[in-house]
C-alpha cells in the first residue's frame, strides 16, 4: 500500500507507527513496575485518544489513496449529429446464382416445392324410385264354344277380383274346351304374369282373374283365370342417386379446400430466414374424379383431388446485406451508418417461375453519422480536465456533432486518468 503514496507521505507513517509501537511497549513495561501501586491508589488509567486518531488518520489517508489512484475513470458521451438517407433501387432473385453480386444486382432465390392429395365425402340429393313389380303363376282357362285355341299376345291384361290388373309376359295360346261325358271341359295352360305397377300392394292372395279386353265379346265369359298362390315381389320405396350437379359442387370444393391446404404444406416447409411473396407461389390440379358417376344410386360418394405447389424465395439476409453493400458504396468513407436503423421495403416488378427469377423494386433508408475513431479520440485525453476534452473533441469533430458529456469518477476527480483503459466513450443516439 506504501507504493501508491508520495515518498514523503510513506516515511512520516512509517515514523508514526513505528513511534506508537515504542512508545506502547514502553507503558507496557512501566505498567508492570506501577502495577502494585496503581492497584493500592485505585487510580483509573488514561483513555489512548491520541494513538486512535494517529491511527486513523493513517488509515484514512491509506484509502484516499486507493480511492484516488485505483478507482479514478472517466466515461464521455458523445451525440453524433445524425441524418436519414434514403434510397430506391431493383434487385434480382435469380435461381441460378449461389452468392451475392452487388455490381449485377442479383441474389440467389431458393425453389421449393409440394404435393397433397385430399378427398371428401358427399351425400347424394337426387331421387330416385327403387320398386319391384309382384308376378305370380295363374292358370288360363277356354270353355268357348264351338272349342277352338284362342290365342292371347304379349301383354294381355289379367283383372284380379282385388282390382289389381297383371299382364302376361309372353305369347300365350290357350288350348280349346273338350267334351267329356255331355261335358264341357275348358282348356288350360299355366302362365307366368306381373303386376302392371310396383307397390306391396299387388302381392295378393289366390284370386279370380278375367280378361277385360274382351268386355263385349263372346269370349268374355269363356276366357278366364285363377292363381293357386299369392303374388310376391311387389316393393316401393324412395332412394338416392348421383347427379350432375352433385359432381359438379363436390369438384369444386375438394378443388378450392386442396389448393388451401396445399399451400399452406408448402409455406410450412419453407423456414422464416426466407421471405415468401404470395404472387410468387403457384398452384395447380394434376389429378380429379369422382369415384362413381353421375346417375349411381348411393346415398353417399367420394370425390378425390391431388395438386402441386411451387414458389420461388429468397433469404431476408442476402437481401438486408446488399441493401447493407449498396448503401456502404453510396455514403463517403468518412460516414458510418446504424444498421439497426435500416427500414426497408420491397415489392415484385415482375415474376418469372418458369425461369425462377423475381425483380424486386427496393425502397430504403438508413440514420448516418460522422464515423468517429474512438481509440484516437482517448489518446488525446489522458489527464485532460472536463474542458479540454470538449474542445479537443470539437476540434477533431467540427460540427458533426450534437452533444457531449464528460462524466469523472470519484466525484472529486477534475482530470482524466493517464491510463487509457480507465477512459471509456460512448456513442449516444436519439
Amino acid at each position: 500500500m506504501f507504493d501508491i503514496l508520495p515518498p514523503k507521505i510513506a516515511h512520516k507513517i512509517e515514523s508514526g507507527i513505528k513511534s506508537l509501537t515504542r512508545e506502547e511497549k514502553h507503558n507496557k513495561g512501566r505498567g508492570n513496575k506501577k502495577h502494585h501501586k496503581e492497584s493500592n491508589s485505585n487510580k483509573e488509567k488514561k483513555f489512548p485518544l491520541k494513538e486512535i486518531l494517529a491511527g486513523s488518520g493513517v488509515l484514512f489517508l491509506i484509502l484516499a489513496g486507493i480511492l484516488y489512484f485505483k478507482l479514478q475513470k472517466v466515461n464521455i458521451e458523445i451525440s453524433p449529429k445524425i441524418e436519414v438517407l434514403s434510397f430506391k433501387e431493383q434487385v434480382m432473385a435469380d435461381n441460378s446464382v449461389d452468392t451475392i453480386d452487388s455490381k449485377n444486382k442479383t441474389i440467389p432465390a431458393q425453389f421449393f416445392d409440394a404435393e397433397k392429395d385430399l378427398w371428401q365425402e358427399f351425400l347424394a340429393t337426387g331421387n330416385a324410385s327403387n320398386d319391384g313389380k309382384a308376378g305370380g303363376l295363374i292358370v288360363i282357362y277356354n270353355s268357348y264354344i264351338p272349342a277352338e285355341a284362342i290365342t292371347l299376345k304379349i301383354g294381355t291384361h289379367f283383372l284380379s277380383d282385388s282390382g289389381k290388373y297383371f299382364i302376361t309376359l309372353n305369347k300365350v295360346i290357350v288350348p280349346a274346351a273338350k267334351k267329356q261325358n255331355n261335358k264341357t271341359i275348358p282348356g288350360s295352360v299355366v302362365v307366368k304374369v306381373q303386376a302392371t305397377e310396383s307397390g306391396e300392394d299387388y302381392n295378393i292372395k289366390p284370386a279370380k282373374f278375367s280378361v277385360p279386353k274382351l268386355v263385349g265379346t263372346s269370349y268374355y265369359y269363356s276366357v278366364y283365370a285363377d292363381s293357386s298362390q299369392a303374388m310376391t315381389g311387389g316393393f316401393s320405396s324412395e332412394i338416392k342417386k348421383v347427379t350432375e350437379e352433385d359432381i359438379r359442387i363436390a369438384k369444386d370444393t375438394v378443388q378450392k379446400n386442396l389448393l388451401d391446404k396445399i399451400q399452406e404444406v408448402l409455406k410450412n416447409e419453407i423456414s422464416e430466414e426466407y421471405i415468401l411473396l404470395d404472387e410468387s407461389i403457384s398452384t395447380e390440379i394434376t389429378e380429379s374424379f369422382p369415384a362413381v358417376k353421375a346417375g349411381a344410386v348411393v346415398d353417399k360418394f367420394n370425390y378425390q383431388a391431388k395438386a402441386r405447389a411451387t414458389a420461388l424465395v429468397f433469404k431476408k439476409s442476402d437481401l438486408e446485406s446488399f441493401i447493407k453493400e449498396h448503401i456502404n458504396s453510396n455514403i463517403s468513407a468518412s460516414k458510418s451508418f446504424l444498421e439497426d436503423s435500416l427500414i426497408f421495403q420491397h415489392s415484385p416488378e415482375t415474376i418469372d417461375i418458369k425461369d425462377k427469377k423475381i425483380v424486386l423494386n427496393l425502397d430504403f433508408s438508413v440514420k448516418t453519422y460522422q464515423t468517429i475513431d474512438k481509440d484516437d479520440l482517448i489518446s488525446l485525453f489522458r489527464e485532460k480536465s472536463d474542458g479540454e476534452i470538449k474542445e479537443a473533441i470539437s476540434n477533431r469533430m467540427g460540427d458533426s456533432l450534437s452533444q457531449i458529456q464528460v462524466n469523472f469518477w470519484p466525484f472529486w476527480t477534475i482530470k482524466a486518468p493517464r491510463d487509457k483503459n480507465k477512459i471509456k466513450i460512448d456513442l449516444k443516439f436519439e
